[in-house]
């Protein structure tokens, strides 16, 4: 955007974007936030199964929590940059979660006590429902509220004043166990190769570690010593090494990495496991393994192990042929380089088109000099061997064979490269199937067939051939026919076929014999199949011998007929043209399936025809130029006569007139004279046409009387028809029938009495009777008469049938057809009326009082209080009973309408009553969405829903009854003769009254004095909906309870008050003197966890202040006596006491007394040590005494705790020390175990505390 491009620099990323986008750095800081969070949950659960982790934990979360934020606060990573309220706020809010998850907040539910109550120090008695002083105010009280408990220095929390325990271990013996597995150990053939030797160590942490060395072949002894540094460095970078992905060359002699992590699993919680590096073969001897005390660990035997060099093989370079074909008797040798301590072990593979089978090779060693072998073993040297692998190829495809792993003779097992196979290891060769070939499609018998003057395609076809062998080298050789030897000579080629296609194609353009002698592919030598021989032979062209005939009849030449015999190979195409007079020529041809054929040619038309023979075709030429016979002629046809329309008899009908117009179509030489025959009834007409000059003609035939007087059917047939020649020919088609009609049909509206109307519903459809005469199928044309100009067509089947309609409206017939005429609608009969049952409604009584507003055309009801009955009446018309659906709507906040309900009521009668809702202050809509009656029932009409324009709407405000009511119900506190005004004593909304209407309100109260029977009555005008009580006219002249009640109320709106509720129209007022206080306990000497009792007059609750070492402080108090415990040592002074809720103060000036601290010991100046001694030595174990000498301790020996911490051990031994005057004392023992302190005494104080809470004075 143009606006980042001129952002100041402050504003931009922390890192620049061309180093890393902005997205990218939100998703890297968010990921490692979540991270965070992940390993937040993790200590979470370390910290609910740990007693001592909760502190640090703590810590250490709100560091790195304070740490995350402000970096992400100084990255300025766009969308993640907040303002510096916002960071602050995040800190808080991060660090109150730690608090609530490690224990630094906890949540106080109301279960164990109030919030009075304060923390008291561990060992003193916790009493929930004493209260006690604040705790000495400290620096660290400044920051710990900021860390929500996480950094806290109370010195009061669990055995704060206890602390320190010495525990006394007797060392074990340790044990050290060269590698106690019993693994082999190989070095791989790289430079950067070493093996790690385990050391299983018990009960001791090796720090000094001796062996000797001596390298394979050489008696040389070398000797090396590893101090706590290196061995620290070995395991660095072996736990290191486990975690890095290895690369597979290396990886795989790595097995043994595995095994010692699932080894160090399984360790014993005394042991414990070290390596030693080695990167040379050799042997290796422990010599000592020392501690931290330099105290020797018992070594285990064996204590040597040797290192060789990783076993290896591969095959060697020899020259191998990788392709081989089928049926080679002769195998393959193969050659391995094997190269380890033997005897040595070879595992191998054969994979053959993916069937797979392994090996084995054992005791693999030089044989020519076994002895020398067997010292060499024992010599653990290497021998490098070659070993010789023979393969037989009897099967067709892929072979390879794998080395796959290799064993030495010191156990050691290498698994050789599976994923990066190579040549050393993988020899792949391939057996290829021999090819064939054959010609296709032609040999002995069927020969191909080779046209004069083109070529023919002579197809070879290569198969069960192996791709790899491809292309393939073919020999073919051509004899050419007998009789063209001297022509053309014969010839033998060579011939390629052509990659991703096994077939070659020759074109032949001589006939001959081709034949295929030999094939080769790149590799293989293939085999000739049969067919191995293809004749080729010449086809002649094909001919005809045409002879015409001429076709003679009455009139004369009537056409031709053509003889045809042809020679080749059918079937044959023989093409020919005719000409008429001047007219364009015409191409036309016929097929013949055999050598002779016959040709007629007889034209319809008379004129001077033209005929020759121009191409035939067989089978293998088409249109060959035909040098034919030509002939013509002057062509008279023979004349002749049909019905249009005819190949079978036709129907005709007539409905009105005495004659019947019929096609006839006539062919020959005009004028023609043609003879009908009219069947009737009972008689047979003959009917003569002369002197018709054109075709096709219309030929008006006379209906037999009696047919055209009662209708009927009558028969017309074509006799004979005679041409301009004279020739009379003779007639036999099909006839035609005549049917005559005399009654039309008719159609009419069908109703009882001639009532011709129906009612239905809206949606219901009515089926308008007819009655129909004449044949059907009928169709009648109808109309409605709101929009004449659109004609509906009925196809009806019955005479009774009927027109389905679903509008309302009057309904026309307008025509009628049948079958066969056109009839006639009757005119009186042709309407029907189709009326809809109205739809119910409602409207207002006219008598109810309302006011209309045409503007939304509601009707608005007077205004009614909440709670008052009301409703109006409502006119229903329809068919009863009724269901009328409405809305009811108030206003919004917005300004608008929302539905609070849609109910439904029913009605029998059509005058109803419609209650009014009235229990909800505020404006109420009414609005009839739909009714229903009998005819259109809801349940049935559900979307038939009135439009908004019609419906009925009214409206209604509602009002609220006014109430007041006092906000609580707490005590107020007044002093003798004070004034009822508004003042400290009504602060927590005691004497407030709310009130609920429409100012102003006329509130009446009383106040009754239950000491004098006195009652005071006082009406006041408020203006507002709260009110404090405020009466400076009313004086409380004496002491006791006083009760002010609210008689009544009253506001503008004049509803009746709402009923006023008990337990709010009243409080209590007390009327009290001055307060006292007096100790219980005249002591002058408290320890600080000491519970100091005292007297209390007056009127409860009181507040007293006291002062701690000049600083003052207040507590509250219900009841008396009233007991106070101290956290705070020095001088306690009491200065002043009050009562109900600090009125009528006393001043005191003589109640004082000391407050000494409670003293503390220390074991090991407060830490928690651990030492380990051997059996005749003493461990000194010191004791720090905190308080006023003389001291009184009593401290314990118990079973050793382990260092990480656990369950206290069971107690030993227990002993009290008294009368120390010094601030330290020491013990010495030769024992194991944890010694603690248990109690403590001072001059003044014991901790713990005894169990009463009184504490125990030391006399002296």
């Amino acid at each position: 955007m143009p606006g980042d491009s001129t952002s100041p620099p402050g504003e931009q990323p922390l890192i620049p974007e061309r180093l890393l986008d902005v997205p990218s750095q939100r998703l890297y800081y968010l990921s490692l936030g979540l991270l965070l969070q992940a390993i937040k949950v993790f200590d979470v659960l370390q910290n609910i199964f740990a007693s001592d982790a909760t502190t640090y934990y703590g810590r250490k979360w709100l560091i790195v929590d304070f740490a995350y934020i402000a970096t992400l606060s100084q990255l300025r990573i766009p969308r993640l940059k907040y303002s510096r309220a916002v960071v602050l706020l995040q800190i808080l809010s991060i660090w109150f979660l730690d608090g609530m998850l490690f224990g630094g907040i906890s949540l106080n539910l109301g279960l164990v006590g109030s919030s009075e109550i304060s923390s008291v120090p561990s060992g003193i008695p916790n009493r929930p429902d004493i209260p006690s002083t604040p705790e000495p105010f400290r620096l660290s009280d400044i920051f710990a509220p900021l860390t929500f408990g996480l950094f806290s220095f109370d010195t009061n929390s669990k055995d704060a004043r206890l602390l320190g325990q010495h525990t006394v271990r007797m060392s074990p013996i340790s044990t050290a166990h060269f590698n106690p597995h019993f693994q082999t150990f190989c070095l791989p053939p790289v430079s950067s190769a070493h093996v790690l030797v385990p050391i299983l160590v018990n009960n001791t942490i090796p720090t000094n570690v001796r062996y000797s060395f001596v390298p394979l072949g050489s008696g040389r002894v070398e000797y090396l010593e590893l101090g706590t540094k290196e061995l620290k460095a070995i395991e660095q970078a072996r736990v290191e090494g486990l975690q890095v992905v290895r690369s597979k060359d290396v990886g795989e002699y790595d097995d043994e990495d595995d095994e010692e992590t699932d080894t160090g699993a399984r360790l014993q919680k005394t042991q414990s496991l070290v390596h030693l590096r080695f990167s040379k073969p050799g042997t290796i001897r422990l010599d000592r393994v020392l501690d931290s005390s330099n105290v020797a660990a018992r070594l285990v035997h064996p204590v040597e192990v040797t290192v060789v060099p990783c076993p290896t093989a591969q095959y060697t370079d020899d020259i191998v042929q990788d392709i081989h074909c089928e049926g080679e008797t002769s195998g393959v040798d193969l050659t391995i380089d094997i190269r380890g301590v033997p005897p040595l072990s070879l595992q191998w593979s054969k994979d053959v088109n993916g069937k797979k089978e392994y090996f084995l090779v054992e005791g693999i060693e030089d044989s020519g000099h076994s002895h020398t072998a067997q010292e060499v073993a024992r010599a653990r040297i290497p021998q490098k061997l070659k070993v010789p692998l023979s393969l037989s190829l009897d099967a067709l495809g892929k072979h390879t064979y794998n080395l796959e792993s290799v064993i030495d003779g010191m156990g050691n097992v290498v698994q050789l490269n599976d994923e990066y196979r190579d040549a050393k290891i993988t020899r792949s060769l391939s057996v290829l199937r021999r090819p064939s070939v054959s010609f296709k499609a032609c040999g002995p018998g069927h020969p191909t067939s080779l046209l004069i003057g083109s070529e023919a395609p002579v197809a070879l076809t290569v198969s069960n051939a192996d791709p790899v062998d491809g292309p393939w080298d073919i020999d073919v050789r051509f004899e050419p026919a007998s009789g063209d030897g001297k022509r053309i000579k014969p010839w033998d080629k060579i011939i390629q076929t052509q990659e991703n296609n096994n077939d070659v194609v020759l074109k032949a353009g001589v006939p001959g014999e081709y034949v295929v002698t030999g094939i080769r592919g790149k590799y293989c030598d293939g085999d000739v199949l049969a067919p191995e021989t293809c004749k080729v032979v010449e086809k002649a062209m094909p001919t005809a011998e045409i002879e015409w005939k001429r076709i003679h009849e009455c009139s004369g030449d009537t056409g031709v007929s053509a003889s045809l015999v042809m020679h080749g190979t059918p079937p044959f195409q023989v093409y020919y043209r005719t000409q008429r007079d001047a007219e364009p020529p015409r191409d036309l041809f016929k097929t013949f399936t055999s050598s002779r054929g016959e040709l007629t040619l007889q034209p319809e038309n008379s004129g001077h025809y033209y005929y020759t023979f121009v191409q035939l075709s067989d089978a293998y030429y088409k249109k060959v130029a035909l040098d034919g016979p030509s002939i013509d002629q002057i062509v008279h046809p023979l004349a002749a006569a049909d019905f249009v329309g005819g190949r079978g008899k036709r129907v005709m009908s007539s409905c009105e007139g005495v004659t019947v117009g019929i096609e006839v179509d006539l062919r020959g030489t005009p004028p023609w004279n043609l003879e009908l025959q009219v069947v009737g009834p009972r008689s047979t007409d003959a009917l003569t046409i002369t002197d018709i000059k054109t075709s096709p003609t219309r030929i008006l035939v006379p209906i037999p009387s009696v047919v055209d007087k009662e209708g009927g059917t009558f028969d017309v047939e074509l006799v004979s028809v005679v041409d301009s020649y004279g020739c009379r020919r003779s007639i036999s088609v099909p006839g035609v029938s005549v049917n005559v009609r005399r009654v039309k049909p008719t159609v009419k509206f069908y109703g009882k009495h001639g009532q011709r109307d129906i009612t239905i519903l809206e949606d219901d459809g009515a089926d308008l009777p007819l009655r129909l005469t004449g044949d059907g199928p009928w169709k009648v044309k109808y109309r409605h008469m709101s929009n004449p100009d659109r004609l509906f067509t009925a196809a009806l089947k019955s005479p009774n049938d009927y027109i389905r309609v679903t509008q309302k409206g009057v309904y026309e017939i307008l025509e009628v057809t049948d079958s066969q005429c056109p009839g006639s609608v009757i005119e009186s009969e042709n309407t029907y009326t189709v009326d809809w049952v109205p739809r119910p409604s409602a409207r207002l009584d006219p008598a109810t009082v309302c006011t209309f507003e045409p503007y939304n055309r509601s009707h608005i009801l007077p205004p009614i209080c909440k709670g008052q009955d009301a409703h109006v009446d409502l006119e229903l018309t329809g068919r009863p009973p009724f269901q009328i659906m409405y809305n009811i709507a108030r206003n919004d906040e917005a300004g608008g309408t929302i539905v609070l309900d849609q109910p439904t009521f029913s009605s029998i009668q059509p005058h109803t009553r419609f209650q009014l809702h009235t229990s909800i202050i505020g404006r109420k809509y009414y609005e009839v969405k739909q009714i229903g009656d009998s005819a259109y029932p809801l349940a049935k009409h559900k979307n038939a829903v009135i439009p908004r324009s019609d419906r009925l709407l009214f409206e209604q405000e509602v009002m609220a009854r006014p109430s007041a009511k006092f906000k609580n119900d707490n005590r107020i506190l007044f002093c003798l003769n004070d004034a009822l005004t508004s003042r400290e004593a009504i602060s927590n909304d005691g004497g407030v009254i709310q009130l609920d209407g429409t100012p102003p309100f006329q509130l009446a109260l009383s106040i009754r004095n239950l000491a004098a029977s006195q009652v005071h009555k006082e009406t006041i005008e408020v203006h507002d909906r709260t009110w404090i009580l405020d009466l400076p006219s009313y004086h409380f002249t004496s002491i006791g309870p006083h009760q002010i009640t609210i008689e009544s109320v009253q506001d503008s709106s004049h509803c009746e008050q709402k009923e006023l509720h008990p337990l709010h129209r009243s409080i209590w007022v007390d009327v009290a003197e001055s307060a006292a206080i007096t100790p219980v306990d005249k002591r002058v000497d408290f320890c600080v966890g000491d519970v100091a009792q005292f007297q209390l007059e007056g009127t409860p609750p009181w507040s007293i202040g006291y002062r701690i070492n000049g600083k003052s402080y207040t507590q509250e108090a219900k009841k008396s006596p009233f007991s106070l415990m101290h956290q705070q040592a020095g001088e306690f002074t009491v200065t002043s006491v009050s009562q109900q809720q600090k009125l009528c103060k006393a001043t005191v000036t003589d109640l004082q007394f000391s407050v000494h601290p409670l003293p503390a010991a220390q074991v090991g100046h407060g830490k928690r040590i651990f030492q380990d001694i051997h059996e005749g030595d003493q461990a000194e174990i010191v004791f720090t005494l905190i308080g006023e000498p003389p001291f009184t301790f009593t401290y314990q020996r118990a079973e050793p705790i382990p260092k990480k911490g656990g369950k206290p051990g069971k107690v030993l031994e227990t002993h009290t020390v008294s009368g120390v005057t010094t601030h330290e004392y020491s013990i010495f023992s030769a024992l194991e175990g944890t010694w603690t302190v248990t109690s403590i005494s001072d001059r003044y104080c014991r901790y713990p505390t005894q169990s009463d809470g009184v504490v125990e004075k030391i006399r002296h």
